[in-house]
């Protein structure tokens, strides 16, 4: 994964926001390395990440995955039909294709990261200006640590390129340790 954005997508609405959303769903937008991970890998990771057979609940919240070209919404579709045979039960989540992404609000970008002040306080610092924060790879990267996402074995191989200080080191390598 190179880059997370949370946003919104899906609606005909100009100009969504979080207070006046009108058709549009939060959604977070993914970069990923191809060379790295497969689409259908992130697919997979979406499809165990969720219960698909459940209704959503408001289009704000709508579970689906939304496509950007042909091929990504075949292999969506036919990653859906594998699934719903595979349990034996009809999947409700939504292959959509993605018409325009609006960037959500400052405060909802890596909003699990910021929950950590000493680490939010070294991202500051690398990046003062917040746009470069919500494209930084290392920030996408810290805001899965501090989610709960990530093993202390891929931390120990990428803490060095993340461009914390050993203080932020020490912090995140606690953080990952106590899970």
């Amino acid at each position: 994964m190179i880059r997370t954005r949370v946003g919104y997508a899906g609606g005909l609405k100009d100009n969504p926001d979080y207070h006046h959303i009108g058709d549009h769903t939060e959604t977070v937008q993914v970069d990923y390395d191809l060379q790295r991970i497969t689409y259908d890998a992130l697919l997979d990771i979406f499809w165990h990440n969720h219960d698909p057979t459940s209704q959503s609940w408001s289009r704000q919240y709508k579970h689906a995955v939304f496509t950007h070209d042909d091929r990504q919404e075949r292999l969506a579709m036919a990653s859906k039909r594998a699934l719903e045979k595979k349990i034996g039960r009809t999947v409700k989540s939504e292959v959509v294709p993605v018409n325009t992404f609006t960037l959500a609000e400052d405060y909802h970008q890596k909003y699990i990261l910021k929950q950590h002040d000493d680490l939010n306080a070294e991202m500051s610092r690398i990046y003062p200006i917040h746009r470069e924060f919500i494209d930084s790879t290392a920030a996408a990267r810290l805001n899965g640590y501090a989610g709960g996402h990530g093993s202390k074995d891929q931390l120990a191989r990428e803490i060095d390129r993340l461009g914390l200080t050993e203080a932020g080191k020490k912090s995140l390598t606690h953080m990952v340790s106590r899970k």
